[in-house]
């Protein structure tokens, strides 16, 4: 007698084992027919377990949906009992709402449905014991010539050899046939028997997965490995989705050392079960990703892949009318069956999931399991290293031609992307917030690690966009709550992966955070002004006792942080004036007063802010003033090493970068990308770190790098030493560089020595140089073996030891204002043009989203104003938009976040024959009507080459 506490289980275990064994004398088996190939006869096996055989499981999972609709049908006829039954078909339900009315019972016949399989008989099961690429040709090609393909909606419906044979590789006889006749149905049926066996045994089962695909101990290469899985989805796509989903459950059990761990109380993984190493459930699942690849249309060219990416990403089944991507319907549509198709959404959740399982087991495994470290691959390694093209260790089992190669390396990670934002829409609930140990968090970890290997994978970042998310979250809401956002590993927030969104949402995301915080200190500041005005207002406070009060709380209760600038002393003032401020003033809404105690006055509706920043920094960055240097080529401006500057003049100077971008205004400033990548915490470690800044540099660098001694010794050609110099103040200050490994060694102890040396001034106020290169002795050579280090190290010595005070008292100033984490939404690139804004001025876009005043863009002058706007050079274009908008640079996101308006400002007739004037608070150009086109020409040109201020302000 069996245990009563086991009871349930055992009995439901006796009674698989009856079906089965019932199943095991009905169900017709497949064995390998006569006529087959004398080399499939070595693969061929016997199966003697019987949940192997398809025949038995399709059986089996029909007994079980038979199962079901016999107990839906009892609820339909006799219903469950349930006082409270709110089921509107069960009888039970229809009973309680009819009172006392007759129920008329249901009828079953919609609801059984049979599967018309054939009942012929077997005998014994066979299948062959693996699969590789020759094995598959040869199984395609018999059902595709017998015409016994499962019937499916992938495109193309069937696929034929389109490549060569590698050196060496057997080949496969064809089928023992008579040409003369015709081939029997019995055996095809045969045929489609033990190919549907053979596939759900070795395609089910991880190890014989592992084994078919692998050669030598490596995986397939990747195109070998999506042929094959092409081939194979295009005769029988169910069941190789559903035989591989099946495999992919021993991704989440798991690993040895891991079944034996315990809590205080019970074991943390009850089963123990076969588990796969991370190496053979990384190569499991690259194997799994390929067939999901391989299900997707198939393609002539990589423009295809992108734009159908692109529709895709808008969440759109079809490119429709917009300006997404233009492609044919019939290929949407075809895209569309695929990446909604049940069977191979289910392989990709699982497949998806099974990704942050894994990590976790690793997570477990690091944490101190027997007191040893484990140090385990990532689960993703083996798909990378398969996507890495340029592999010379890759196993190419398949020869294909080069135009072939050249788009498989586009397809398979486009594609990748496509799924993974196929999962997660049909995962998203509409909410920021998602499930970070599920199918969705699966995808953001796919995602993300692509990311960080796109330019070895070939994706720019526009192909990591996914707009369909951007358009369904709220632009204020969402970027606030996230700030209060921390991350786990079961809830993640979209925000912390930016790279899901376009430059223009994030700089929305980035400003609308900026706007909360300078929101919620001015409303601090109203509120706290109005209690104060309450109290001095209320009797038993003198007025000595009120005027003290305010004036204690004049800074706490100010609503604005007031600049009062004047000309003659721009950056001085503002040094004064910004000098000790509190946060809490800094972070409140910006108005400045420009020149107002000369009696100039102006409302700040932004121009006067932004006249403001333009001559404060074109002050501060100007050589003369000692804190930058400008380089002549490119003009772009960096710290000047050993200034003589002290170290709060360069942290004002951040502060008001700081200001402008929190104010959401752009300096007329150029920076190289290299300081944006330091004030985003990212490296500045190689050569296309420093080419825009120093070009000249860059090359010559580049020029050592590649050298080739055969055509002389690089200490002969170069004459490098290992030491880093610069030019201040007209002499050149040298230095030996040290080697970051030994630095990095000393730097708490001796980090001095590595401090670069700074001017000091004399009495007189001149720059007295610094003592003598240190060391004492001659620096080494530059030769072919320490090359690559003298690179790196002189990158750094440019970018870091040689401006480090400098640079480290601009980043206090510039992070000033700004919320950390939100910076973390912006790259380099993207930073610098919020600080910069767009230097290229496209006036054909800026014509589209101009405003007109008094006239409208089909009036004579205003065609001739476009006409000769639309030939200035890029000098003349700028000092049109500064004439206008007192910035020569456009904002992020280009002319449509531009306030510019043409009005019109008098008659041709006018005696007094004005030029054009503007009012740069208001971005708005006056522009009188002139008698002709040469006349406006002459005028514009004037006002533009005199243009002192910024018009009226």
């Amino acid at each position: 007698m069996r245990p009563t506490s086991a009871g349930g289980s055992s009995r439901k275990n006796d009674s698989e084992l009856d079906l089965l064994a019932g199943l095991w004398q009905e169900a017709r088996f497949a064995r390998l027919p006569c006529d087959a190939p004398r080399e499939l006869k070595d693969l061929v096996e016997d199966i003697d377990n019987p949940k192997r055989v398809y025949a038995i499981h399709k059986a089996s999972r029909r007994h079980n949906f038979q199962l079901l609709v016999q107990k839906y049908i009892v609820q339909l006829r006799e219903g469950c009992g349930a006082e409270h039954c709110n089921t509107s078909t069960c009888f039970t339900c229809r009973k309680r709402i009819a009172g006392r009315a007759p129920v008329r019972s249901l009828g079953s016949s919609a609801a059984a449905g049979q599967d018309s399989e054939s009942e012929d008989e077997s005998l014994l099961p066979q299948a062959l014991a693996r699969l590789d690429a020759e094995v598959v040709d040869f199984l395609c090609d018999v059902i595709q010539e017998d015409g016994t393909a499962e019937k499916h909606m992938l495109e193309p419906q069937s696929v034929t050899r389109f490549h060569n044979r590698q050196a060496g590789q057997r080949s496969l006889a064809r089928r023992k046939r008579r040409l003369a006749q015709a081939y029997p149905t019995n055996m095809r049926l045969e045929w489609k028997l033990f190919v549907e066996q053979t596939l759900f045994y070795v395609l089910s089962d991880p190890h014989l997965v592992l084994r078919s695909f692998t050669q030598k101990g490596q995986l397939y290469d990747s195109q070998t490995l999506w042929y094959c899985m092409l081939r194979l989805t295009r005769i029988a796509p169910s069941l190789v989705f559903h035989s591989l989903w099946m495999a992919a459950a021993s991704l989440f059990a798991p690993p040895k050392p891991l079944q034996t761990l315990r809590s205080p109380t019970t074991k943390v993984f009850p089963k123990n079960e076969p588990s796969l190493s991370n190496v053979e459930a990384g190569r499991l699942l690259s194997i799994c990703l390929h067939a999901l690849v391989a299900a997707a249309p198939l393609v002539s060219d990589s423009r295809q892949l992108y734009d159908m990416s692109r529709i895709r990403s808008h969440g759109l089944s079809l490119a429709g009318s917009g300006a997404v991507a233009r492609q044919p319907t019939e290929l949407c549509l075809q895209y569309e069956d695929i990446f909604t198709d049940d069977m191979a959404l289910r392989l990709a959740k699982r497949l998806f999931t099974a990704i942050t399982t894994r990590r976790y087991f690793d997570e477990l495994r690091q944490s101190n399991i027997d007191g040893e470290e484990h140090q385990e691959q990532d689960v993703l390694a083996p798909l990378f290293s398969q996507l890495d093209f340029l592999n010379m260790d890759a196993v190419y089992v398949l020869d294909f031609s080069f135009p072939d190669r050249a788009l498989h390396e586009t397809r398979v990670p486009i594609l990748l992307l496509d799924w993974a934002r196929a999962v997660m829409l049909n995962e998203w609930d509409g909410s920021p917030e998602v499930a970070g140990d599920g199918p969705f968090g699966g995808t953001l970890a796919l995602i993300e690690a692509m990311y960080k290997r796109r330019h070895e994978l070939l994706l720019a970042d526009a192909q990591f966009r996914f707009d369909y998310l951007a358009e369904r979250l709220d632009t204020i809401k969402v970027p606030i709550s996230w700030l209060s956002h921390t991350p786990t590993r079961q809830r993640l927030h979209l925000l912390d992966f930016p790279y899901l969104f376009s430059p223009s949402t994030l700089v929305s995301y980035f400003r609308a955070i900026n706007l909360s915080r300078m929101g919620r200190y001015y409303e601090e500041a109203s509120s706290l002004h109005s209690k104060i005005k309450l109290i001095s207002h209320q009797g038993g406070l003198t007025q000595h006792h009120k005027d003290e009060l305010t004036e204690r709380m004049k800074v706490a209760g100010a609503n604005y942080l007031v600049l009062d600038i004047s000309r003659d002393a721009v950056l001085q003032d503002a040094f004064d004036q910004l000098w000790r401020r509190e946060e809490r003033e800094l972070l409140r809404p910006l108005k400045v007063r420009l020149g107002e105690s000369s009696g100039e006055e102006g409302f700040d509706s932004g121009g006067v802010q932004q006249e403001f920043f333009r001559m404060a920094i074109a002050e501060a960055l100007n050589p003369d003033y000692g804190a930058f240097t400008v380089d002549e080529r490119t003009r772009m401006a960096w710290f000047l090493p050993g200034s003589l500057e002290d170290e709060w003049k360069f942290e004002l100077i951040g502060l008001l970068v700081s200001l402008a971008v929190y104010n959401g205004l752009t300096l007329p400033v150029t920076f190289p990308k290299a300081l944006y990548r330091k004030l985003l915490g990212e490296p500045v470690t190689e050569l296309h770190h420093i080419a825009d800044g120093w070009p000249d540099l860059a090359s010559g660098l580049t020029s050592l790098l590649e050298w080739d001694e055969k055509d002389g010794l690089v200490e002969d050609v170069f004459a490098r030493t290992y030491e880093f110099s610069v030019s201040t103040f007209g002499q050149v200050v040298t230095r030996e560089m040290k080697p970051l490994s030994d630095d990095h060694h000393r730097r708490r102890s001796h980090q001095q020595d590595e401090a670069w040396p700074q001017f000091s001034k004399t009495r007189s106020g001149s720059p007295a140089p610094p003592r003598g290169n240190p060391d004492g002795d001659d620096a080494p050579l530059v030769t072919s073996a320490n090359r690559n280090a003298y690179v790196s190290d002189y990158i750094r010595y440019l970018t870091d030891v040689s401006v480090r005070p400098q640079y480290e008292a601009f980043a206090r100033g510039f992070h000033t204002c700004l919320h950390p984490k939100s910076l973390t939404l912006l790259t380099p690139s993207l930073l610098q043009s919020v600080v910069e804004g767009v230097q290229e001025i496209d006036i054909a876009e800026l014509k589209r989203y101009v405003r007109y005043i008094g006239w409208d863009a089909s009036h004579r002058t205003v065609r001739d104003f476009w006409s000769i706007v639309k030939r200035y050079d890029d000098n003349m274009k700028r000092k049109l938009l500064e004439f206008v908008t007192a910035s020569d640079r456009l904002p992020v996101g280009g002319p449509k976040n531009l306030m510019f308006i043409v009005q019109r400002n008098g008659e041709e007739d006018d005696p007094a024959g004005r030029l054009p004037t503007s009012y740069t608070c208001y971005g708005t150009l006056l522009l009188p009507e002139y008698k002709d086109k040469e006349v406006l020409r002459e005028r514009l040109a004037m006002a533009l080459e005199n243009a002192q201020g910024f018009g009226f302000a």
